[in-house]
């Protein structure tokens, strides 16, 4: 039982005891406890680290690649477009020639059909003069002398 005031030879002897049973514990339990706990704590601070490091690293990777993506659109943007341009140029082109063809073509049948006209018209004079001929022929009863239609002046 204990007795107040304790006796001092069972303290001093408990004190001792505890002293030497610290010592001991504190080399074989807690240095080593502790040294596995500073250990373990050093080891996630630097997984934390490298983690921090690594979103880091990710996030600029990310942004490297949106600002790469966003270059090659405007660049794809751009070719495109010079593209469009080009064909835009190619089709003016094209109907410009077209235009110049039909223009071309239009000229040449009209000068055809001017040509054809003209030699209508001949045709057409010809056969009205040999007409007449063959019609005051008729009408007289008689040959015309002088092979060309006669004109008759009213008197």
């Amino acid at each position: 039982m204990l007795k107040i005031p304790p006796d001092w030879g069972t303290f001093c002897v408990l004190i001792v005891s505890f002293l030497v049973f610290w010592f001991i514990f504190k080399r074989l339990l807690f240095d080593p406890f502790l040294k596995l706990l500073a250990d373990r704590e050093r080891k996630l601070k630097g997984l934390r680290d490298r983690t921090e490091q690594l979103i880091r690293e990710g996030l600029e990777a990310h942004e490297r690649h949106a600002r790469e993506i966003t270059a090659v659109r405007r660049e794809a943007l751009a070719e495109r477009e010079g593209e469009r341009r080009r064909a835009e140029e190619e089709v003016g082109r094209m109907m410009e020639e077209a235009r110049m063809a039909a223009k071309d073509s239009i000229e040449q049948v009209r000068v055809e059909i001017e040509r054809e006209l003209r030699a209508a018209e001949q045709q057409l004079g010809n056969l009205g003069e040999n007409l007449a001929a063959e019609l005051a022929e008729r009408v007289l009863g008689r040959p015309l002398k002088g092979g060309g239609p006669r004109v008759h002046s009213p008197n």
